[in-house]
Formats: structure tokens, sequence, C-alpha cells
């Protein structure tokens, strides 16, 4: 009886909730590209209709006694349960406090996505800021383009507090200690098994790090004339050293300033058998008034609508960028359409995002620059050892970024009312190894858009990371029979695009995240094939 009941329950749920999240994806779409505050408006409104539904303390009373009585078995069904379980688990807080945490959530997004940078009251998209630090040589337009991209901060830092303060109270009056911790548990993931992760991998990385970071300060002090010592962060060609500078001199931007960056996308994907030619025509690529200046992939409908939005430029970030926010498309676009609505989507948003890095890596990869791109076997050849060090750099600064994103979130959630300014410094200032500038004490934490509208999520881009280069060890020996670690593109090869769809992008969520890679690699998530990579 209890299984029929159940079966009834997720039909009704379908019914009302598809087509009101294609509304709200469709209009969060819409907002992005135009920056209108109606647009805005509408999706704070949907929202909360959303979350409403979510929050039915009768639907969730019956979800719980069907997951209490055990009857429901059966593979799909049970999955269902278990997802639906945890998202109306996740709303079962005081309406008034959802509406002011999806209103307050809606101004922040809304904020950042028409803020620009001012200097000399002219203002400045991230594009340009990023342009400056980048490849500018005057150490003081670099530090007044770096202090400028900082300035959203003191915009908006009041108003983060006050919703990570509202997201606890509602984590609390679901029986959690903070918002943080229950942001983790309730998307399958346990803290302590996160923080035990980032320990290993600390303890992993940090030689290496200091390594490379020796020779990024001798490069950069050369390269602006400035003591090593005296280094500031406006001097590593990043707002938050993410990335890191170069310290090889290799030029990838100009192998794509006269390419077509869509069309290098087109064909890559296409050759290896994942289709989006239709992907690419409802997606939104470049820059407007008032739009959304990062870049994001989302999922319409469920049923094949998938949409990029960007801001291309023919360079090498913007190469990379499409190649990542495409990764996230084709995976939902091969989702097996015959599940239920509710498994049409990713096994965990690590999981994507190692679909996006896996890809997104490409874009600097010699082999892929000859095979796409065009360059010569000559030329490949003259770069390959400037551009694995390049990558090897990108990787393990950014491993060091996402210890001081995730400590630093995981600290505010658990006290928001510490100081918070002091504590991001000391955080970068250990993990990254950056200076912090003399005197300053502004809330440059609130100027990374991830801390104040995707809490608890930078952990997963390294963990992304580490199924991405297990994913390529995997595709690289089981699929092509390539010795990995290796320099290797994929161009062409469409049993590459059948792996993927077949033996993991078709799952959809239909298995937990752990079980799904055990399922499409043969292991449990393994940090060794990125250290294999990227450490040694």
């Amino acid at each position: 009886m209890i299984v029929r009941e159940f079966v009834k329950f997720v039909e009704d749920y379908e019914n009302y909730i598809a087509p009101k999240s294609r509304e709200l994806h469709l209009k969060y779409f819409e907002a992005t590209v135009s920056g209108n505050p109606e647009d805005y408006q509408k999706i704070s409104e949907l929202e909360f209709e959303l979350s409403q539904y979510y929050s039915d303390k009768e639907k969730f009373e019956f979800l719980k006694k069907v997951k209490e009585s055990g009857e429901v078995t059966e593979t799909v069904l049970n999955r269902e349960l278990t997802l639906l379980y945890n998202e109306f688990a996740s709303h079962q807080f005081d309406k008034d406090l959802m509406k002011k945490i999806i209103d307050l959530s809606t101004e922040l997004e809304q904020t950042f996505s028409t803020y620009r940078a001012k200097i000399n009251d002219k203002e400045f998209t991230d594009n340009e800021i990023d342009r400056i630090l980048e490849t500018s040589l005057d150490n003081t337009e670099l530090e007044t383009a770096w202090k400028a991209s900082k300035e959203i901060g003191e915009v908006i830092s009041e108003k983060i507090i006050e919703v990570v303060k509202l997201r606890n109270e509602a984590a609390r009056q679901l029986g959690y200690e903070n918002f943080h911790t229950m942001s983790l548990e309730l998307s399958e993931q346990k803290p302590e098994d996160v923080i035990a992760l980032l320990n290993d991998l600390d303890e992993m990385t940090s030689e290496s790090f200091a390594v490379i970071k020796s020779e990024i300060d001798k490069k950069l002090s050369e390269r602006y004339s400035v003591g090593e010592k005296d280094l500031m962060p406006w001097h590593y060609q990043d707002k938050f050293f993410q990335q890191g500078p170069k310290i090889v001199d290799l030029d990838l931007d100009k192998y794509f300033s006269d390419k077509d960056i869509v069309e290098l996308t087109r064909k890559y994907y296409n050759g290896i058998g994942l289709e989006i030619d239709d992907l690419i025509e409802k997606s939104d690529l470049y820059e407007k008034p008032g739009k959304y200046q990062h870049a994001y992939c989302t999922d319409i409908d469920r049923e094949g609508d998938v949409r990029v939005l960007c801001n291309i430029k023919p360079n090498y970030k913007w190469m990379g960028t499409m190649l990542h926010e495409f990764g996230h498309a084709v995976y939902d676009k091969y989702i097996e359409r015959k599940l239920p609505w509710e498994l049409r989507t990713h096994a965990h948003i690590f999981a994507t995002e190692a679909i996006a890095m896996l890809f997104g890596r490409m874009a600097a990869s010699p082999a892929w620059l000859r095979d796409v791109a065009g360059i010569s076997e000559e030329e490949k050849n003259k770069i390959s050892d400037d551009a694995a060090l390049l990558l090897r750099t990108e990787q393990l600064v950014f491993s060091r970024w996402v210890q001081v994103i995730y400590r630093f979130e995981s600290a505010m959630y658990a006290d928001p009312e510490q100081d918070l300014n002091t504590l991001w410094w000391e955080l970068v200032e250990k993990y990254q190894q950056l200076k912090k500038p003399a005197g300053r004490d502004k809330p440059d934490w609130a100027s990374k858009i991830h801390v104040a509208l995707y809490p608890a999520y930078y952990h997963n881009y390294i963990l992304g990371e580490i199924l991405a280069s297990q994913l390529y060890y995997y595709i690289s020996e089981k699929v092509l029979h390539q010795k990995f670690p290796g320099d290797f593109s994929f161009a062409g090869e469409k049993n590459v695009g059948e792996y993927l769809k077949n033996l993991f992008f078709s799952y959809g969520a239909l298995y937990p995240w752990n079980k799904l890679i055990e399922k499409a690699t043969g292991e449990k998530l393994t940090p060794k094939y990125y250290a294999r990579q990227f450490v040694v």
C-alpha cells in the first residue's frame, strides 16, 4: 500500500515541480542576460513558490513515514525517495525566514551581475580588470585595478553576513549545527570526510606548491622590478591568485587570438560524438551591457534544453571556459530521458564539475592545440614541457586556493560575528603564501561571488579535479590504451564520447556519487591519479 502511495506522490510531485522548475530556469537565464531588476524579482517569486512547496510539512511527514517503513526497495523508487527526502528536509523551516533568505540572495545575485568596478569614475568589466592584472607592468595601475575589483565587497559584505545568519537560523530549525554542515550532509557528503581529504591534499601539495611559489616569485620580481619580499597580491595576475601567473614564456592566448572560440568548441565536442549544435543555438555567449559577467550552464527542463552563458573573448581563458561549460552541458544533455524527472540530473555537483574540468584542461594541452586549434607538430613539441608546467602550476595554485575558500566558509558559518577580514588574510597567508597589504582591513572575502551565492560549494571543485584525473586515467589507459599520464586530446575519438555517455552521463542521479564513480572507473574516488598528474 505505502509503495503505491509513494508512486502517486512522485507522479503528483513531477506534475507540479517540472513546469515550475522550467519556468524558474528560463527566467534565471533571461535575467542574467538582461540584468533587468524585474526579471530578478520574478526569480525571487518563483523560488519562493518552489520553496513553499518543498516546505509542506504534510508532504515531508509522508516522505518520512515512507522512508522509515523500509518498504520502498526497488532501485529507482528508492533513489527517488532518498533525493526527495533530502530536498524536502532542507526546507522544513519557517516560511517567513525562507522568503527573507530568497529575497536577500536574489538581491545579492543582481548586485554581482550588474556591478562594475570603477577606476577614476570609469566603469570596468571583469574582463577588463582581468586584462589589466594579466598584462600591465605598471605597479600603480595593478594596485588600483586589484583594489577596484574588491570594492564590491564593501558594498555587500553586511548583506552577506545577514544572509549567513538567516541560513544558519534555518539550519538550526532543522536540527543542524549550522548551514554549512547541513548543506554537506544533505548532499550526501560528510564534513569530517571533506576536511580529512583537504588535510591530505594540503599535506600532499604543500612542498610542491612551495617550490612552484618560489619560482613564481622570482619571475614576478623580475617582471615588475620589485623585490620578492615586496610582491603584493596585485602582482599575481589574478584577482584571487586562483590559477597562478605564468612562470614560463608561453603565450597560449596567441593560439586563439584569430580563432572562432565557438567553432573550436563545436568541432571538438562533435568530433568525439558529443553533439552540441543544439546547445550552442540556445546559448548566449558574448558580452552585453548589464549581463552576468561570469559563465555557467543550465539545464532548463531536463528534456534537452541545455544552455550556456559566457562572455567570450578570443583568448586562452575563454577557450578553457567554453570547453568547461560545454562539459557540463553534454553531461546534462546525455542523461537517460527514460529516467524519472527527479533522477534526470547529475549524480553530484562535483561529478559534473569533473567532466567540465576534464575538458576545460584541454585548452592548455599541446596535443589538443595541434589536433583542434591547428598548431604544427613542431610547435606542439616546442611547447610541451612549458604547457605541462603551466597546467601543473594552475592545479597546485588552485588546490591551495580551495583550502582558503573552504576553511573560511566553514569558519564563517560557525561564527559569522568573528573578525572575518582578519580570518580571510590569515588563511590567504597560510595556504597561498600571499602578503596582506599593510593596514588593509576590508571585506575582501566578500568580493568572491561563491561566498555570497553558492555556499558550501567550493570544495566540490577540487573533488571535481581529483575525479577528472581519475577519469582521464581511465579513458587514457582503458579506452584509448595509452600510457597515463600523457598528453591526449581525445579529438576525433568517438569511443570516448560513447564511454562517457553510456557509463557516466546516462545514469543521471540513479546512483549516489561514490557508487557511480566505482561503476565508471572500477575504483572509489582516489587522489592518486591527481597526484601522479600534478604533484610528483
